[in-house]
């Protein structure tokens, strides 16, 4: 064979082959937020995600917790087909609708909650769980809505029910349809009350504005993950509003534990240990 051909043919073969930019190519290196400590990426996936350095608890999406937390293959969504409208035909810089394209484009998701029914550790529960990278794990009546009917889910079947909370607070896009779902999931809650059914609610950084004003924390059970970010105001407006500076770790969840506004801090590897643990005790309690 003609090497020249050989040559020319390897070329023509090699240039049209599509070659990976620097954007597609595959990131192998994690640098942790807190610590700036480089990491290979496989070493911080397999701890959950957590910074084996500095114990920084690194944020992840809804798909991510579900698999750390539920027994596999148990988890069964619910209620996927619920879309978000336009009730206000609502424009800033670019038009509601939009924002919710590309927060699809971007998640796969049509809302920022995902709900469903699964096992912990063979104990049957509700769950639903926020994901932060849907327009900022917002609130909106779509969200609302979902918590709703895992309420109802879980007084129906008997069961107990998780909230995970990753939110900035209610959607402004929605304005008072989004405020709404405040009193509408906390009187849902009243509901499983009721039934004498728990509630465990687990907040996860950040959990803001009027997430953390109405079912956040509104659990039987209220437990964080270290160093969330948890309030309902940004700091910098509280400084601005009081006119004091602020103390050390204002508004993270060791602080809020301090000062008896939640139960527990729990690391992430020991968290589904420690919802089964709870639920088991409810249980208990419920045939006693």
């Amino acid at each position: 064979m003609d090497l020249r051909n050989l040559f020319s043919k390897i070329s023509f073969d090699s240039k049209s082959k599509e070659q990976p930019t620097k954007k597609d190519a595959p990131s192998h290196w994690v640098k942790c937020p807190e610590c700036n400590a480089l990491m290979f990426f496989k070493e911080v996936e397999n701890q959950d995600n957590i910074c084996p350095k500095c114990n920084f608890h690194m944020r992840i999406g809804a798909k991510r917790r579900i698999e750390i937390l539920t027994d596999k293959d148990s988890f069964v969504e619910y209620d996927a087909n619920l879309k978000p409208n336009d009730p206000l035909k609502f424009v800033d810089k670019t038009s509601y609708k939009k924002r919710v394209e590309e927060a699809f484009k971007n998640t796969g998701r049509t809302s920022s909650v995902v709900s469903g029914e699964c096992t912990i550790n063979s104990i049957p529960v509700q769950l639903v769980v926020f994901d932060f990278a849907f327009m900022g794990g917002s609130l909106g009546s779509v969200e609302g809505e979902k918590i709703v009917r895992a309420v109802n889910r879980a007084i129906e079947k008997k069961q107990g029910l998780i909230i995970i909370s990753a939110s900035g607070g209610a959607r402004m896009q929605e304005s008072t349809f989004a405020l709404m779902q405040m009193a509408k999931t906390s009187a849902a809650l009243k509901k499983l009350d009721h039934a004498k059914l728990p509630y465990i609610s687990v907040l996860t950084d950040p959990t803001m504005g009027g997430v953390s004003a109405s079912f956040a924390f509104l659990g039987d059970i209220i437990m964080a993950e270290p160093g969330a970010l948890i309030g309902f105001a940004g700091q910098r407006v509280i400084k601005q509003t009081i006119g004091a500076d602020l103390p050390a770790g204002f508004q993270r969840a060791e602080f809020l534990l301090e000062k008896g506004s939640i139960d527990m801090v729990v690391n992430r590897s020991k968290m589904k240990q420690t919802l089964a643990d709870l639920l088991g005790m409810f249980q208990k309690e419920k045939i006693s």
